[in-house]
């Protein structure tokens, strides 16, 4: 049998990293992006290529690892990435799993870790992980010319991105530059993986709960131009730059995701969709011509939108913008370079909500300059706002980021394993502030979490927009217990 040149696969376990909250199916499974940009642009040079999705399948690290057996390949890349710059770390449990059993029932597959975290760590990632190679950086220059040496059974592996061991001594080398021009990367390759088995997050589809399939999820940018000191996404591009694709190869995209998959749930991931008031009005012209009426949901920034970029962007059918709000304290935002003006979120709610988009507000408890005082303030503002829906997480020092940076300088305490990275599971460990441990976050974090989703002002506002069955979502999803092992009462 011909050997496949690489096999490219995505860990994940819904158990491990969401808890009681996996069951529930609260979570969404959203495509590897990453994965399936590699496989494309492999295949598109002429490579062999396999991708698995572990995570949708639902496969053990035994399963996986067998899978990839199955298929013979010359390379099995586990590739630690996911839609947003949390979801990398914490899956490195399940990354390194699947290569320890890969290796014990075949030791000649050549394997290789690549994606967000590795791209951090790549020193700490080809030290403690039984991998042949790590790949920092997107993989496009280093992944065709791995196959090559490997191929050719060569002997020097200086190749640009690549890290390595020879004789217990690490080998590194230089990152290669950046794709300038996105329009180069053949799309991804979701032909190769089950379309029919993703679904949206649950407060994506309030409207119609029971449908969240089918679901993508769809980048028209890469990396983001701001410093954020808890932000790790830019750690895979080397540099705090964006990218764009061209409007017309983002449009050639969508009209493929919904006239062969007949996708209407999409996720812009963008880091930061909403910048370019003339871009993104000239996208959502081009996708309401089209009338495809899509549900789709984005991210931005309270001080880069504009109202004539919301109208456009409802009337394309983006219902839901994510803003990162993270904290009402002026101190603790200015600490982290979040870089807005706490004065101006008022009005951009206001503005949001009165053009009919719904808004998903992001805050973070437990950043460094963080007190009682400051977290019951931002608790407050949560409350204010009242949006559709808040993702409420304790801040975490993700490698790759500044924070992770500082915390490592001043020995603050972090997770002992990269399961603790993880917001929802048993062994979370949120980052500790300048005045309060990381127990005592984590505590706050789940009493804030339950404080706004039994708020019955909240509730109120949920059946009165999308009805009782969508109340009655919520209220099982409070019933969801998370079990915790770190927490602390305060």
């Amino acid at each position: 049998m011909n050997k496949v040149d690489i096999v490219l696969v995505k860990p994940g376990n819904q158990k491990q990293l969401y808890g009681e909250l996996s069951s529930f199916n609260l979570t969404a499974i959203e495509p590897p992006l990453w994965g399936a940009l590699l496989a494309g642009y492999l295949r598109n040079l002429g490579y062999s290529v396999v991708l698995y999705d572990a995570e949708v399948e639902n496969w053990s690290y035994e399963e996986t690892a067998k899978k990839i057996v199955d298929v013979n390949p010359l390379i099995a890349a586990i590739v630690v990435s996911g839609t947003n710059p949390s979801a990398s770390t914490m899956n490195m449990t399940g990354a390194l799993k699947i290569l320890s059993v890969l290796r014990s029932l075949d030791p000649e597959i050549k394997t290789v870790l690549s994606g967000l975290h590795p791209s951090a760590l790549p020193r700490e990632t080809i030290s403690e992980g039984d991998v042949d190679f790590v790949c920092q950086g997107e993989g496009f220059i280093t992944f065709p010319k791995l196959i090559d040496a490997i191929k050719s059974r060569a002997n020097d592996f200086n190749i640009e991105g690549l890290w390595y061991k020879i004789n217990g001594q690490i080998i590194s080398n230089p990152r290669p530059q950046l794709i300038k021009d996105l329009d180069e990367i053949p799309l991804p390759a979701w032909d190769m993986l089950p379309m029919n088995k993703y679904r949206a997050h649950n407060w994506h589809c309030f409207d119609d709960i029971d449908n969240r399939q089918p679901y993508a999820i769809l980048y028209t940018s890469l990396g983001c131009p701001f410093r954020c000191s808890f932000c790790c996404i830019n750690s895979l591009f080397g540099k705090n730059t964006i990218r764009h694709r061209s409007i017309d190869n983002v449009i050639g995209e969508i009209d493929i995701l919904v006239n062969k998959y007949g996708i209407k749930h999409i996720k812009i991931m963008d880091e930061l969709f909403a910048h370019n008031e003339k871009r993104v009005i000239k996208l959502c012209d081009m996708i309401i011509e089209r009338k495809y009426n899509l549900n789709m949901w984005a991210y931005a920034r309270v001080d880069t939108v504009t109202e004539r970029m919301l109208a456009k962007m409802k009337e394309a059918g983006i219902n839901w913008i994510a803003y990162g709000f993270e904290s009402a304290n002026k101190r603790v935002i200015e600490d982290v370079s979040k870089g807005y003006k706490i004065e101006q979120v008022e009005n951009i709610v206001q503005m949001t909500k009165s053009l009919g988009i719904y808004i998903c507000s992001n805050f973070l408890f437990g950043l460094p300059e963080d007190d009682y005082d400051s977290m019951n303030q931002t608790l407050s503002l949560m409350i204010d706002i009242n949006a559709e829906w808040a993702n409420i997480y304790s801040a975490m020092a993700f490698p790759g980021s500044k924070l992770y940076e500082t915390a490592i300088e001043k020995n603050w305490k972090l997770p002992d394993n990269w399961q603790g990275y993880s917001q929802y599971s048993y062994e979370s460990f949120p980052l500790p502030t300048m005045y309060l441990s990381g127990g005592q976050v984590l505590a706050f974090r789940d009493y804030a979490f339950n404080t706004y989703y039994n708020s019955p002002r909240y509730l109120h506002m949920i059946n009165k927009k999308f009805g009782r069955k969508t109340v009655e979502h919520i209220v099982e999803m409070n019933s969801c217990s998370l079990e915790r092992k770190f927490i602390q009462q305060y």
